[in-house]
Protein backbone atom coordinates (compact mmCIF):
# COMPACT_ATOMS: atom_id res chain seq x y z
CA UNK A 1 0.00 0.00 0.00
CA UNK A 2 1.45 3.46 -0.85
CA UNK A 3 1.31 5.66 1.79
CA UNK A 4 2.88 9.33 -0.12
CA UNK A 5 0.43 12.13 0.91
CA UNK A 6 -1.27 12.84 -2.08
CA UNK A 7 -3.39 15.72 -2.97
CA UNK A 8 -6.88 17.33 -3.38
CA UNK A 9 -6.51 15.93 -6.89
CA UNK A 10 -5.35 12.76 -6.10
CA UNK A 11 -2.16 13.10 -7.93
CA UNK A 12 0.83 12.36 -6.27
CA UNK A 13 1.92 14.94 -3.39
CA UNK A 14 5.61 16.17 -5.51
CA UNK A 15 3.82 17.07 -8.93
CA UNK A 16 1.55 19.27 -7.07
CA UNK A 17 3.28 22.78 -6.98
CA UNK A 18 -0.15 24.23 -5.62
CA UNK A 19 0.78 24.05 -2.05
CA UNK A 20 4.61 25.97 -2.78
CA UNK A 21 4.46 29.47 -1.08
CA UNK A 22 3.66 32.69 -3.50
CA UNK A 23 6.96 33.74 -2.86
CA UNK A 24 8.61 30.67 -4.55
CA UNK A 25 5.68 30.86 -7.48
CA UNK A 26 7.04 34.60 -8.26
CA UNK A 27 10.94 33.23 -8.33
CA UNK A 28 9.51 30.48 -10.97
CA UNK A 29 6.81 32.41 -12.79
CA UNK A 30 4.97 29.22 -12.20
CA UNK A 31 0.76 29.09 -12.90
CA UNK A 32 -0.83 26.03 -11.01
CA UNK A 33 -2.51 23.95 -13.44
CA UNK A 34 -1.18 25.44 -16.27
CA UNK A 35 1.10 23.58 -18.75
CA UNK A 36 4.94 25.76 -19.06
CA UNK A 37 8.45 25.17 -18.86
CA UNK A 38 8.62 27.23 -15.77
CA UNK A 39 6.23 24.50 -13.88
CA UNK A 40 8.55 21.58 -14.98
CA UNK A 41 11.07 23.48 -13.51
CA UNK A 42 9.79 23.94 -10.49
CA UNK A 43 8.69 19.99 -10.41
CA UNK A 44 12.45 19.50 -10.95
CA UNK A 45 13.40 20.94 -7.96
CA UNK A 46 10.65 19.03 -5.86
CA UNK A 47 11.84 16.41 -7.30
CA UNK A 48 15.38 16.29 -6.56
CA UNK A 49 14.59 17.37 -2.76
CA UNK A 50 13.01 14.28 -2.58
CA UNK A 51 15.74 11.88 -3.79
CA UNK A 52 15.12 11.63 -7.94
CA UNK A 53 18.71 10.88 -8.85
CA UNK A 54 17.73 12.13 -12.70
CA UNK A 55 15.17 14.76 -13.93
CA UNK A 56 15.14 15.74 -17.87
CA UNK A 57 13.80 18.71 -18.24
CA UNK A 58 13.16 19.68 -22.59
CA UNK A 59 11.70 22.66 -24.21
CA UNK A 60 10.60 22.73 -27.63
CA UNK A 61 10.09 25.74 -30.42
CA UNK A 62 13.94 26.48 -30.88
CA UNK A 63 13.99 25.39 -34.63
CA UNK A 64 14.35 29.25 -35.08
CA UNK A 65 14.53 28.72 -39.48
CA UNK A 66 12.21 31.61 -39.98
CA UNK A 67 11.29 35.03 -37.85
CA UNK A 68 14.33 34.57 -35.64
CA UNK A 69 14.39 38.19 -34.85
CA UNK A 70 11.00 37.91 -33.35
CA UNK A 71 10.91 34.54 -32.18
CA UNK A 72 14.08 33.84 -30.49
CA UNK A 73 14.09 36.83 -27.91
CA UNK A 74 10.55 35.56 -27.23
CA UNK A 75 11.44 32.27 -26.67
CA UNK A 76 14.18 33.56 -24.39
CA UNK A 77 11.98 35.51 -22.22
CA UNK A 78 10.09 32.47 -21.41
CA UNK A 79 12.64 30.07 -20.12
CA UNK A 80 14.85 32.94 -18.41
CA UNK A 81 13.36 33.08 -15.45
CA UNK A 82 12.29 29.31 -14.80
CA UNK A 83 16.16 28.81 -15.71
CA UNK A 84 17.48 31.30 -13.19
CA UNK A 85 15.11 30.01 -10.29
CA UNK A 86 16.14 26.17 -9.68
CA UNK A 87 19.73 27.34 -9.63
CA UNK A 88 18.98 29.72 -6.53
CA UNK A 89 16.31 27.86 -4.85
CA UNK A 90 18.75 24.76 -5.24
CA UNK A 91 21.42 26.69 -3.87
CA UNK A 92 19.39 28.32 -0.74
CA UNK A 93 18.33 24.76 0.40
CA UNK A 94 21.59 23.71 0.63
CA UNK A 95 21.62 21.30 -2.63
CA UNK A 96 23.25 22.65 -5.17
CA UNK A 97 26.76 21.72 -4.89
CA UNK A 98 25.40 17.91 -5.03
CA UNK A 99 23.13 18.51 -7.92
CA UNK A 100 24.59 18.65 -11.21
CA UNK A 101 22.32 21.11 -13.61
CA UNK A 102 23.41 20.79 -17.68
CA UNK A 103 21.64 22.77 -20.17
CA UNK A 104 22.49 21.66 -23.49
CA UNK A 105 20.83 21.47 -26.95
CA UNK A 106 21.59 18.77 -29.85
CA UNK A 107 23.64 21.46 -31.99
CA UNK A 108 24.58 25.07 -33.04
CA UNK A 109 23.11 27.54 -34.68
CA UNK A 110 24.97 29.75 -37.64
CA UNK A 111 26.48 32.62 -36.77
CA UNK A 112 25.39 34.43 -40.03
CA UNK A 113 21.44 34.62 -41.47
CA UNK A 114 19.64 31.77 -43.46
CA UNK A 115 17.07 33.12 -45.95
CA UNK A 116 16.75 36.02 -48.12
CA UNK A 117 14.96 38.79 -48.69
CA UNK A 118 14.22 41.85 -47.00
CA UNK A 119 11.31 40.46 -44.85
CA UNK A 120 12.49 39.60 -41.26
CA UNK A 121 9.77 36.84 -41.43
CA UNK A 122 12.02 34.81 -43.88
CA UNK A 123 15.05 35.15 -41.91
CA UNK A 124 16.22 32.54 -39.64
CA UNK A 125 19.28 30.43 -38.61
CA UNK A 126 20.46 26.83 -39.85
CA UNK A 127 21.58 23.86 -38.20
CA UNK A 128 25.32 24.71 -36.82
CA UNK A 129 27.70 21.67 -35.49
CA UNK A 130 31.19 23.53 -35.74
CA UNK A 131 30.94 25.28 -32.38
CA UNK A 132 28.33 26.05 -30.14
CA UNK A 133 28.02 26.40 -26.25
CA UNK A 134 26.60 25.07 -22.76
CA UNK A 135 26.94 25.53 -19.53
CA UNK A 136 27.13 23.58 -16.52
CA UNK A 137 26.17 24.29 -12.84
CA UNK A 138 26.55 22.83 -9.09
CA UNK A 139 27.72 19.40 -8.59
CA UNK A 140 31.45 19.75 -8.67
CA UNK A 141 32.07 22.63 -11.57
CA UNK A 142 34.50 25.33 -10.98
CA UNK A 143 31.61 28.47 -10.80
CA UNK A 144 32.04 31.21 -13.47
CA UNK A 145 34.97 28.97 -15.09
CA UNK A 146 35.04 29.63 -18.69
CA UNK A 147 36.21 27.13 -21.29
CA UNK A 148 37.27 27.81 -24.98
CA UNK A 149 36.61 30.42 -27.06
CA UNK A 150 34.90 30.39 -31.04
CA UNK A 151 36.39 32.61 -33.60
CA UNK A 152 35.48 36.10 -33.86
CA UNK A 153 32.03 35.22 -35.99
CA UNK A 154 31.53 32.31 -33.57
CA UNK A 155 31.94 30.11 -36.64
CA UNK A 156 34.45 27.56 -35.63
CA UNK A 157 36.18 26.77 -32.01
CA UNK A 158 39.73 27.98 -32.07
CA UNK A 159 40.60 27.32 -28.20
CA UNK A 160 39.60 24.68 -25.67
CA UNK A 161 37.31 22.53 -28.16
CA UNK A 162 35.51 19.38 -26.63
CA UNK A 163 34.47 16.45 -28.39
CA UNK A 164 31.40 15.53 -27.13
CA UNK A 165 32.59 12.12 -25.73
CA UNK A 166 35.30 14.49 -23.35
CA UNK A 167 31.63 16.20 -22.18
CA UNK A 168 30.38 13.03 -21.11
CA UNK A 169 32.88 11.84 -19.88
CA UNK A 170 33.08 14.93 -17.70
CA UNK A 171 29.57 14.74 -16.91
CA UNK A 172 29.70 11.27 -16.06
CA UNK A 173 32.87 11.74 -13.46
CA UNK A 174 30.50 14.65 -11.76
CA UNK A 175 28.62 11.67 -11.08
CA UNK A 176 31.22 9.63 -9.45
CA UNK A 177 31.13 6.90 -12.30
CA UNK A 178 34.19 6.22 -14.43
CA UNK A 179 33.60 6.59 -17.95
CA UNK A 180 36.28 3.90 -18.94
CA UNK A 181 34.69 1.48 -16.97
CA UNK A 182 31.32 1.81 -17.50
CA UNK A 183 30.38 -1.03 -20.31
CA UNK A 184 27.63 -2.88 -21.63
CA UNK A 185 28.23 -5.67 -23.56
CA UNK A 186 26.15 -5.71 -27.65
CA UNK A 187 27.20 -8.39 -30.50
CA UNK A 188 30.22 -9.55 -28.93
CA UNK A 189 31.78 -6.28 -28.49
CA UNK A 190 32.01 -4.35 -24.64
CA UNK A 191 30.43 -0.70 -25.41
CA UNK A 192 30.73 2.55 -23.70
CA UNK A 193 29.45 5.97 -23.65
CA UNK A 194 32.52 7.77 -24.71
CA UNK A 195 33.44 4.80 -27.18
CA UNK A 196 37.15 4.34 -27.36
CA UNK A 197 37.87 8.24 -26.56
CA UNK A 198 37.12 10.76 -24.24
CA UNK A 199 39.10 12.73 -21.59
CA UNK A 200 37.54 14.30 -18.07
CA UNK A 201 37.79 18.18 -18.69
CA UNK A 202 40.12 18.95 -15.35
CA UNK A 203 40.21 22.73 -15.80
CA UNK A 204 36.23 22.62 -15.30
CA UNK A 205 36.32 20.32 -12.04
CA UNK A 206 36.72 21.91 -8.65
CA UNK A 207 39.72 20.04 -7.31
CA UNK A 208 37.54 18.33 -4.44
CA UNK A 209 36.19 16.46 -7.52
CA UNK A 210 39.07 15.73 -8.95
CA UNK A 211 39.12 12.12 -7.98
CA UNK A 212 36.35 9.79 -7.37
Amino acid sequence: MNDQPKSSKGNPERMDIAGEPPAIHEMYGTQPGKTSFANNCLLARRMVERGVRFVPLFDQGWDHHGSVFQRLPETCQQVDQPIAAPLKDLRQRGLLDETLVVWNAEFGRTPMAQGKGANQNNIGRDHHKEAYAIWMAGGGVKAGHVHGMTDELGYDAVEGSLHMHDLNATILHLLGIEHQRLTFRYQGRQFRLTDVFGNVVEDIVEPRWATL
